[in-house]
């Protein structure tokens, strides 16, 4: 594997930097080679870890470590100059999720890998660059005074009995993006990362789709008891937002248009149950959550208004006591920070964010700066706390690669050297609006740039088709827009893949 063979090659360098001569190269070419891949590990090798150390200034081009692969990571990757700095992606994964289009993989209307885009291909310089890398990792820490990261690999091994300690290593930065997300917010109800799957990775569609082909397999098999069946085909959503409508209505869709046909024995016992705390789709103008209402009531999906209090392994229990049995769970209520980001000793903005100012700098440390929904602007700035949208997540990824571009230009690139340049027009944002499918090919578009303000509201077959041609356009590569495409007309003809693979 790539980031194997990367570390590999650091821990060579290493151990070559605390012997002083490289065991197999004079020093010559060990002198070049360090010097185009801005290996300088000394201080790596006097604590046993491997790792990138500092570049030096006229020899190497400025690093830039990004921890994460989300919406804010990927734009920024994208636009950042590779000729200006080094760019270096510490990550879990190693690919963007279009996570707009997630919900249609669960059922089969999309394949997984055409939501799916590798980081090489946002940024080729990671694959091509001598001195750019990607790492297979997450961050554990940050040492701002230091300027560097510590991480550990992430392998296939990770909650197995006899698995491996992960390999450490750190990496020096000039410039630190965290651009690490946030995690579904499960409020500390009891029962629901055991027994609930959340719809934020392609791993959890995966699961899903798993889940949902195994329950309809299953409740076909003789000595099913009618109570066994409604429960493995009752789907349960928590969560009213645009993640779990939406899903809730492919799933809908998949259920009139394909279990009907392919699994008539048990079609009168599969149902879909959307729970929420209060209103569905609260960001939304109130015209267009009424319709929401009735396209997924006229769909099949019963709406039921309450607050979860526990999960068990085959049923929710409400907080009026009412119990709702599940051969599915799909937990869609929003997102709160991580354990990591909780464990930085920076500053936080309202809701436990990294806090950061007008520039989307982290102010109490040297060059470190945080974008998506782990970053929020601190109270001092007079600025509210923006959405954990894509649409916030890419556009500040865009700002500050357009801000690091200028930094570099300007001398800045370095670790402590951008103190005193003029950053220009702070990020301010703008909404383009709200867009969510409901099934049945309708959908809601809301143009209004806040719940306050007026603007154009649409409904129906025409805001599917602009839903649809939106999201196509933002694909990131013309081959997953192709890929797309390709899947949305055979789902059109042939009907939605039910293989269990």
């Amino acid at each position: 594997m790539a980031w194997l063979r990367s570390l590999s090659r650091l821990s060579r360098f290493t151990s070559s930097f605390s012997s002083g001569i490289p065991p197999d190269r004079s020093p010559s070419s060990f002198s070049a080679t360090a010097r185009i891949a801005g290996f300088c590990s000394g201080a790596s090798a006097s604590n046993g870890l491997a790792g990138l150390g500092p570049t030096r200034p006229g020899l190497d081009k400025p690093r830039l470590v990004v921890l994460g692969t989300g919406w804010a990571g990927c734009r920024l990757m994208k636009g950042v100059d590779a000729g200006l700095y080094d760019i270096v992606c510490v990550s879990p994964r190693n690919h963007m999720v279009f996570t707009p289009l997630l919900a249609s993989t669960c059922v089969g209307t999309l394949e997984f890998r055409s939501v799916a885009e590798p980081i090489g291909r946002i940024q080729p310089a990671i694959s091509t660059a001598p001195g750019s890398y990607f790492f297979l990792a997450r961050c554990t820490a940050v040492d701002p005074d230091a300027h560097t990261v510590h991480c550990e690999v992430v392998t296939d091994q990770e909650g197995l009995e006899n698995a491996k300690e992960p390999w450490k290593f750190k990496l020096s930065y000039d410039k630190l993006v965290i651009a690490a997300g946030a995690e579904a917010s499960t409020f500390g109800i009891h029962g629901v990362k055991e027994h609930a799957i959340f719809l934020r990775e392609v791993h959890h569609a995966q699961e899903i789709r798993r889940r949902l082909l195994l329950n309809l397999m299953l409740s076909d098999v003789p000595g099913i008891s009618e109570d066994e069946k409604k429960r493995l085909l009752h789907c349960v959503v928590i969560g009213g937002g645009p993640t779990g409508v939406e899903f809730s209505g492919e799933l809908s869709d998949f259920i009139i248009k394909d279990v009907h046909e392919r699994y008539s024995h048990v079609k009168d016992y599969i149902h879909v149950t959307l729970i929420e705390a209060n209103e569905i789709l609260s960001s939304f103008d109130v015209r267009l959550r009424h319709y929401a209402t009735k396209q997924l009531t006229k769909s099949g999906v019963r709406l039921v208004r309450g607050i979860v209090k526990d999960v068990q392994p085959e049923k929710v229990i409400l907080n009026d006591g009412t119990e709702v049995p599940y051969g599915l769970l799909v937990w869609s209520t929003g997102v709160g920070p991580s354990p990591f980001i909780k464990t930085l000793e920076l500053p936080k903005s309202p809701g436990g964010r990294i806090g950061v100012d007008d520039w989307l700098r982290v102010p109490s440390v040297q060059d470190v700066f945080a974008i998506g929904d782990c970053g929020g602007f601190l109270e001092s700035t007079g600025k509210p706390t923006l959405p954990a949208l894509a649409q916030v997540a890419e556009r500040q990824g865009k700002y500050l690669a357009s801000l690091l571009n200028q930094i570099a230009k300007t001398g800045g690139g370095y670790a402590n050297a951008a103190a005193n340049i003029q950053l220009g027009d702070p990020f301010v944002y703008r909404h383009l609006g709200s867009m969510a499918t409901v099934g049945r090919y309708k959908a809601l578009v809301d143009l209004r740039q806040s719940k306050e303000a007026k603007g154009l509201s649409l409904t129906g077959f025409v805001s599917w088709f602009i839903w649809r041609s939106a999201y196509l356009t933002r694909v990131i590569s013309w081959r997953n827009r192709f890929y797309v495409a390709i899947n949305w007309l055979t789902t059109f003809v042939f009907g939605r893949d039910i293989s269990r693979i």
